[in-house]
């Protein structure tokens, strides 16, 4: 009886399952995507951000978030303190600034 009923289940013209690699690989390629498109580049501008944040010195020409253009005055350890005009100065997250610019050699 029971060689009867694995018969049956078994039975001719039945689809068969492709492998389980097959079922995942869909998934498998898009998380390869979305990390090379997405992932990685952005990382990339995260390191080179904090590269350009490190090597801003006093009297550095700078650009804020914010679109205040500067003078950096003092470097302290989380914040810069920027000249934006005589007499004038404001303090800044280290993560607000977006460009560098070097001093004038004058």
């Amino acid at each position: 009886m029971q060689i009867l009923t694995l018969l049956a289940q078994a039975a001719p013209g039945a689809p068969e399952q492709p492998p389980v690699l097959f079922q995942f690989l869909p998934l498998i390629i898009i998380a390869v995507l979305f990390y090379f498109l997405l992932i990685r580049p952005q990382q990339k501008k995260q390191k080179d951000h904090q590269q350009l944040v490190t090597s801003v010195k006093t009297g550095d020409k700078v650009t804020t978030a914010g679109g205040i253009h500067g003078i950096v005055a003092n470097v302290k350890e989380t914040t810069f303190l920027v000249k934006v005009a005589d007499n004038v100065k404001i303090e800044f997250d280290k993560s607000a600034i977006t460009s560098v610019g070097k001093a004038d050699a004058a």
